[in-house]
């Protein structure tokens, strides 16, 4: 297959990111074809599980000062938010290296500056896309909530609170009235609060991408159902892409395969640390709390949030090889963890899913042109935040490949840091 010479971009990738670059391309005035076995918005698709937190204020960094204390107890604890079974530990602990490398003071701080800077654009690029695909529905402007059992706990949370503080993120403290005053189902074992009331939430991450990829579509982007292997390359770089299906050839590529994209990277000579970092949520289905705000246990490091086809618990940081069968054990005890927030919870039907997030070590994705190869962009790596910093992502790649000025500066996001 050949598409048309001169303005025609492939993208590998139906995720998130992917169906929000091939709209921005489009507008751009692009050709524009995604290769990808799944459909977006599938179950198989990694931001079909997200929580659907949407938070322009989102900075705290997975490695935080202070993480290589906490590392032990959190993995050791079977009810807790990390797993690492030992068979699996020789595949992960250079990535783990590296993410406690990350946590130090200096780097912790630009890391959250990076992060910030990309997700606080989230509504900015969403908000025309909703638009147009007809579904503003899906997103809500609810506010973020962290809970907490010991009622002194958020005030010793400084450094984060302090992080956001800094970067202009309003953030509230609530007491035991205040937080019962705001989320009353929550159980009464929750004592204190952290409200951040500018964040929002998508009550369907599934239908938003379906209706944005069919948004796309209707601008004249096309999927080929198929699996991309690699690339052919002329003298100046890459002239298509190998699939099942035969080549596909295009003037500029794009990697936004999540798990998938670190093999195909090497092949444009980037090296990028990338792990499967699985997660687990169930749905407690026909369920509604009357939960507002996207409720996480800052504790146990889950998150509640009230969606379209009932309540969706989720969370644990699983580290396994993409092969390994699911360990639906993490999910059950997700609906444990539920009917400890929520005590008047009695859900009968409980839908489970898991999915691999594409996990860097220092919690920022990759977004640039590749250092040897002008036609290739790199766009993965956005970890627990696809689907919030998928919008901005999609605006930079096509500001990338249409050779402009980004909207923000690349250099923290460039693939060399590692």
């Amino acid at each position: 297959m050949f598409i048309d010479r001169g303005r025609s971009v492939a993208i590998i990738g139906a995720g998130a990111v992917g169906v929000c670059c091939a709209n921005y391309l489009r507008d751009a005035g692009f050709d524009v074809v995604i290769i990808d076995p799944v459909e977006p918005g599938d179950p198989q698709q990694c931001s079909y599980g997200n929580a659907g937190g949407l938070s322009p204020g989102s900075c705290i960094p997975n490695a935080m000062p202070g993480i290589l204390r906490e590392l032990p107890g959190l993995l050791l604890d079977p009810e807790g938010p990390v797993s690492l079974r030992l068979l699996d530990l020789p595949h992960a602990l250079p990535w783990l290296l590296r993410f406690l490398w990350s946590s130090r003071a200096s780097r912790a701080g630009e890391i959250a500056d990076a992060m910030i800077e990309l997700n606080r654009l989230t509504f900015e690029f969403y908000q025309p896309l909703v638009a147009q695909a007809g579904c503003k529905d899906l997103i809500q402007y609810r506010g973020q909530l962290f809970v907490y059992e010991d009622p002194i706990a958020p005030s010793r949370a400084t450094l984060s609170t302090k992080m956001r503080r800094d970067r202009g993120v309003r953030v509230e403290l609530l007491d035991e009235s205040q937080l019962r005053e705001l989320e009353p189902s929550l159980s009464p074992a929750y004592k204190a609060g952290l409200f951040l009331p500018e964040q929002g939430q998508c009550v369907n991450p599934g239908r938003l991408i379906a209706s944005l990829w069919q948004l796309a579509a209707q601008k004249g982007a096309r999927q080929l159902r198929t699996k991309a292997k690699g690339f052919a390359f002329g003298q100046n770089g890459p002239v298509s892409i190998l699939t099942d299906d035969g080549p596909v050839s295009a003037d500029f590529f794009v990697v936004a395969a999540g798990v998938c994209s670190a093999p195909l990277a090497r092949q444009l000579a980037v090296h990028v640390p990338l792990i499967a970092e699985r997660g687990y949520h169930v749905v407690l289905e026909n369920t509604d709390v009357g939960l507002r705000a996207n409720t996480c246990c800052a504790a146990r490091r889950f998150v509640a949030a009230q969606m379209e086809g009932g309540l969706r618990v989720t969370g644990t940081a699983e580290f396994a090889k993409p092969s390994a069968p699911p360990r639906w054990e993490r999910a059950e005890m997700l609906v444990r963890q539920a009917k400890f927030m929520f005590p008047s919870l009695s859900a009968t039907s409980v839908h489970r899913w898991m999915g691999s997030r594409p996990s860097t070590p220092d919690s920022i994705p990759v977004i640039e042109r590749t250092p040897r190869y002008s036609n290739a962009i790199l766009a993965f790596g956005h970890g627990h935040q696809g689907l919030m910093a998928a919008s901005t992502t999609g605006k930079l790649v096509s500001q990338l490949v249409a050779g402009e000025t980004t909207r923000i500066d690349l250099s923290p996001y460039r693939s060399s840091r590692f």
